[in-house]
């Protein structure tokens, strides 16, 4: 018997189960990951980047977990002894028209608290020498760090605390059980009197099989990097980022030094013919329909028309790519770049066609499910996990032996 169950190993899923243990000393906490190594999908396959929260709504869940989960994700990194490096980024307009929008995001980083500077083009070129621009925004709190690795530490955490932790295990099915749960799953079933749904690209599935609606599908986009040669490294020093259309959810082609000191350029954003499709070939059916059937969609894919087919055409052709890039930095070309790694991004879409932009948190019978925790929830996660905590209803044997 498990006080709770945590299905999910990615860096959400541990970092509440990590929260839990800190919160619960005494509980029986057990983590299931149907992967064979933690952090496998989103978490694993995303650009390392300890974001700052400027783009987000004021108030917003994603705001504040970000403000502050990029600083107590800087001080587990110093704790633990993580590579990691605070080195700032700048936000770039390339045209006049976009001088507006630099403005407004400026404004917003002000109303979240965040640490911003204008700067002029000649200041930009200090920081990054190849970029032209007519504007920028220096965003001093962005860092860059190796998330596995992150993970990996939480896992080792939980396992200090007691935590029992399951890779290669899928869950299959949900049962009540009295007031329990059981998790019926591929390595046998586990009861729990309470379930926690971290199951990012899958989550609105596991909350159905938890019999609870999650408000929202899952419809993923695949963003597609190239890398810079190692000989071309010297055009960037830090994060170079576009001004992002505030109408589309994602944040436009830029330039990030991970911290293994290669340089990825992107992504673009394209429809994922599979949940896990990180290759242009993957399919899957069941994936494929829920998507095209499913209204929403098509309000969203009439509302961005011109921005989807501006992506598609990036995904295909390494010119266009190349071009978007140049608006940044004019001396990268074609050759410059090769193509690596892609990540999916799992994001809820309302029926009507709306993007759930923030952080979304669905609660049921004896469970809670993060039903949207796209970017930044690697940056935020010890702050989603904290807050997960606070949600989930107390148990009474645990909190005597708390008090105790």
């Amino acid at each position: 018997m498990y006080d709770f169950a945590i299905i999910g190993g990615g860096i959400v899923g541990l970092s509440t189960a990590l929260a839990l243990g800190k919160r619960y000393p005494n509980a029986r906490i057990l983590v299931l990951e149907k992967e064979g190594q933690w952090a496998f999908h989103q978490t694993g396959n995303n650009s390392g980047v300890i974001h700052s929260g400027i783009y987000y709504k004021p108030g917003s869940f994603k705001a504040k977990f970000c403000r502050d989960g990029s600083r107590s994700m800087v001080e587990f990194c110093q704790e633990h002894d993580i590579e990691h490096e605070v080195c700032g980024k700048v936000i770039v307009a390339t045209e006049a028209q976009e001088l507006p929008r630099l403005e407004n995001l400026y404004q917003r980083g002000l109303d979240n608290g965040i640490e911003v500077q204008r700067i002029s083009p000649e200041e930009v070129k200090e920081i990054e020498p190849h970029v032209r621009c007519v504007g920028g925004i220096r965003v001093f709190s962005t860092g860059i760090v190796n998330y596995k690795q992150v993970c990996l530490k939480y896992a080792h955490l939980i396992q200090q605390q007691g935590g029992d932790l399951h890779l290669n295990t899928k869950v299959l099915k949900i049962s009540p059980s009295g007031k329990n749960q059981v998790l019926q799953t591929n390595k046998g079933n586990f009861e729990t009197r309470f379930v926690i749904n971290c199951t990012g690209l899958h989550s609105d599935r596991t909350a159905k099989l938890g019999q609870v609606e999650p408000q929202a599908k899952i419809v993923p986009f695949r963003g597609e990097y190239y890398e810079l040669t190692p000989e071309k490294r010297y055009l960037v020093k830090t994060l170079i980022y576009p001004v992002p259309n505030p109408d589309f959810p994602f944040l436009g082609v830029h330039f990030t030094r991970m911290i293994d000191g290669s340089v990825h350029a992107g992504p673009n954003a394209v429809l994922s013919l599979k949940r896990e499709g990180y290759k242009k070939t993957d399919f899957d059916l069941r994936d494929f329909l829920e998507v095209i059937t499913y209204p929403g969609f098509w309000k969203l894919a009439a509302k961005h028309a011109d921005e989807g087919i501006q992506e598609i055409i990036r995904s295909f052709s390494k010119a266009a790519f190349t071009r978007s890039l140049q608006k940044l930095i004019p001396e990268v070309q074609a050759e410059d770049l090769v193509p690596t790694h892609a990540g999916v991004r799992a994001q809820a879409l309302m029926n009507d066609g709306k993007l759930v932009d923030d952080f979304l948190i669905v609660s049921g019978q004896n469970s809670i499910h993060v039903c949207n925790a796209p970017s930044p929830a690697a940056t935020s996660s010890l702050e989603i996990g904290k807050a997960l905590v606070t949600q989930i209803p107390q148990l009474s044997h645990l909190d005597s032996a708390v008090n105790a």
